[in-house]
C-alpha cells in the first residue's frame, strides 16, 4: 500500500516534479492524471502499438487546438477521429480569429453583433460562415478536377495541403499523413458545404473507404492505445472498431460525463471491458476532469518525456 503523501509548494519547481508529487496524493483525480501521463508515455513509446486520438470539435474553437495540433505535428497518434466541426474551426481559425467571452453574456446582443457564442468563447459570423464558405468552395472547385470521390481522410488531407497555417491540425495531418477520420462528416459547416457542392456535380464523400482504412489498420497491427477526449461519435468509433482485435491495450478516457444515465460520454472503460472493446488487462485509466484544464498539464509532461 501506498502512503497518502501531503503536497510540497517547495517541490513544485517544474512539472515532473509536480506530476510526481500528484501521484502520491491520494488524490481523488490528481493521481489520475499522473498515471493517466505514464500510461499515455508507454503507449507513445510502444512502436507495437497504434494509437488512436479522439475528441470532439468544441475544444478545437478554444487553444486546446494548439494541443492538438502539436500532438499530430509530433507524430504521437497514427489515427484521429472527430467530428465535423473540428473541420470547420480549425479552418475558420485558420483564416481568422476567435474571442474570449464569458458563459454570462446576453445572446441576443452577441447575435446583434455578429457572434455565434460557444461557452465562453466567441465565434465571429465573418471568420466562421464568410470565410469558410468562400474558401471551402474554392479548395473543392480544386479537388473536384482532380478527384470527384473521396474519403473523409483524404478530404481532410486535401485540405491540408492547401492551407498555409502551420498552427492548424488538418496542415500537420496532411504533411505527416496521418488520416484524420470523421464519420459524422455532414453534421457541420463543412458537410453543408459539401452538400451544396454537390447539387450540380457529381461529387461523392466515401465514408466506407474511411471504415476499410481502420480495418486495415486495426488487423495489421499487434497493439492498440487510445486518449478518448469526450465522448459522442469520435469515442464510439474508436472503441468500436477496437473490439475486433480483442479490444485496446492502453487506453485514456478524460470526461465530465457521468454514467448514470448510460451515455457512451460517461461510461466508463469497464463497460467498454465488457463488449471487449479494451482488454480486461489492458493498462487503462478514466480522469473525470475538463479537457482545457487537463489536457495542457498531460501533454506538457508528455512532450518533456518523449
Amino acid at each position: 500500500m501506498k502512503k497518502v503523501k501531503d503536497f510540497e509548494i517547495e517541490k513544485s519547481r517544474d512539472l515532473e516534479e509536480i506530476l510526481g508529487q500528484m501521484e502520491e496524493l491520494g488524490g481523488f483525480q490528481g493521481s489520475k492524471v499522473a498515471e493517466a501521463v505514464n500510461i499515455l508515455e508507454r503507449m507513445i513509446k510502444d512502436k507495437k502499438s497504434l494509437n488512436f486520438l479522439s475528441f470532439p470539435a468544441c475544444l478545437v474553437a478554444t487553444g486546446i487546438r494548439g494541443v492538438f495540433k502539436e500532438m499530430v505535428k509530433r507524430n504521437w497518434f497514427d489515427l484521429v477521429i472527430t467530428t465535423c466541426g473540428t473541420l470547420d474551426h480549425d479552418l475558420a481559425r485558420s483564416w481568422g480569429d476567435y474571442y474570449q467571452g464569458s458563459f454570462q453574456l446576453n445572446d441576443e446582443e452577441v447575435k446583434k453583433k455578429g457572434f455565434s457564442r460557444l461557452g465562453n468563447v466567441l465565434v465571429p459570423d465573418k471568420v466562421y460562415a464568410e470565410q469558410v464558405e468562400k474558401n471551402v468552395q474554392r479548395f473543392l472547385s480544386e479537388i473536384y478536377k482532380e478527384k470527384k470521390e473521396l474519403a473523409t481522410y483524404e478530404l481532410v488531407w486535401e485540405f491540408g495541403k492547401r492551407l498555409d497555417c502551420e498552427d492548424s491540425i488538418i496542415y500537420w495531418a496532411a504533411n505527416n499523413k496521418i488520416p484524420v477520420i470523421v464519420p459524422g462528416i455532414t453534421d457541420g459547416m463543412i458537410g453543408y458545404q459539401l452538400w451544396m457542392f454537390s447539387q450540380d456535380k457529381d461529387f461523392k464523400i466515401d465514408v466506407l473507404k474511411d471504415e476499410q482504412l481502420l480495418n486495415d489498420r486495426v488487423w495489421e497491427t499487434e497493439k492498440t492505445g487510445a486518449l478518448i477526449d469526450g465522448g459522442g461519435i469520435s469515442k464510439h468509433h474508436t472503441i468500436w472498431w477496437n473490439q475486433f482485435k480483442g479490444g485496446l491495450d492502453y487506453t485514456v478516457y478524460l470526461t465530465t460525463a457521468f454514467e448514470a444515465d448510460g451515455s457512451l460520454s460517461g461510461a466508463r472503460p469497464r463497460e467498454a471491458v465488457s463488449w471487449g472493446q479494451i482488454k480486461e488487462n489492458a493498462e487503462k485509466t478514466f480522469v473525470w476532469g475538463e479537457a482545457t484544464s487537463i489536457l495542457p498539464l498531460i501533454v506538457s509532461a508528455l512532450a518533456g518525456r518523449l
